[in-house]
């Protein structure tokens, strides 16, 4: 009887050690994964920003019409694709066989599309957008969504669908909407409306006689010089894209 207990004592040793090894090998893979969830978050929120940004740009460079018209087709183009990448996020999740996924992505999208209809409206009534031109922006906006919902939806196949579901591309395709969201609100529409209600008609008035007085002293240029200095300049767009890139790399790295 006693030549069988040191074997008994070294298989419950080995099956503790091995536990123990499992234990280890899951809570590896569960900070790992926490790692990654980080990495995607603040991933898909920067490129949802800086793509916004070059959609702004290159619109900047290619209109021809007023300031006032640039800013009012960049906010209704950021808030467009903002909704696109809300219809793919819901078509990504009707995809997956998680429906408890779906009803929580359809009801926070359609939560906050009112507000976002309603903030689109009264930003282009501020700036006295015709009527008939604000009925077509909120036009493109609303069928922005539902057209991109159905195209996700019916344009991935079977094994698509598996990857979407594997990679998680309903929380990507949200945090590139907010990222979206996030350029719109901090480059365009709240600097408007803080300008404006900061802004009294004596400043405005003393403002302009100011300007009025600087361009007398200046030479005049031409309205082809002005009209070419709309947006960033290439050099200064690509510094910014690698100064927002760079905390994700050097991130990645570190945690590499």
């Amino acid at each position: 009887m006693d030549s069988h207990r040191p074997k008994a004592t070294a298989s419950v040793v080995a099956e503790r050690l091995d536990d123990i090894a499992k234990l280890d090998e899951a809570s590896f893979y569960e900070t790992h994964r926490t790692h990654d969830y980080s990495r995607t978050i603040g991933l898909s929120l920067v490129l949802g920003f800086v793509f916004m940004m070059l959609v702004d740009q290159v619109s900047q460079r290619k209109s021809s019409k007023s300031s006032e018209n640039e800013r009012n087709i960049t906010a209704t183009l950021g808030l467009v694709v903002h909704a696109a990448a809300d219809g793919v996020a819901l078509g990504a999740a009707a995809t997956t066989s998680h429906q408890d996924v779906e009803i929580i992505v359809f009801l926070a999208i359609m939560l906050h599309k009112a507000p976002a209809a309603f903030g689109l409206v009264s930003f282009l009534l501020h700036d006295k957008v015709e009527r008939k031109q604000i009925r077509k922006h909120l036009g493109i906006f609303s069928l922005s969504a539902p057209l991109l919902t159905l195209l996700t939806y019916f344009g991935i196949g079977q094994e698509q669908k598996e990857t979407l579901d594997s990679v998680n591309a309903t929380g990507i395709a949200m945090l590139f909407s907010a990222g979206t969201f996030l350029y719109v609100a901090t480059v365009h529409v709240l600097p408007e409306l803080m300008q404006s209600g900061h802004s009294s008609n004596h400043h405005r008035k003393a403002q302009y006689d100011y300007h009025m007085l600087e361009e007398s002293r200046e030479p005049a240029v031409p309205s082809e010089l002005l009209s070419s200095n709309k947006g960033l300049r290439y050099s200064e767009l690509i510094i910014m894209i690698f100064g927002t890139l760079l905390p994700l790399v050097i991130t990645f790295g570190h945690q590499h």
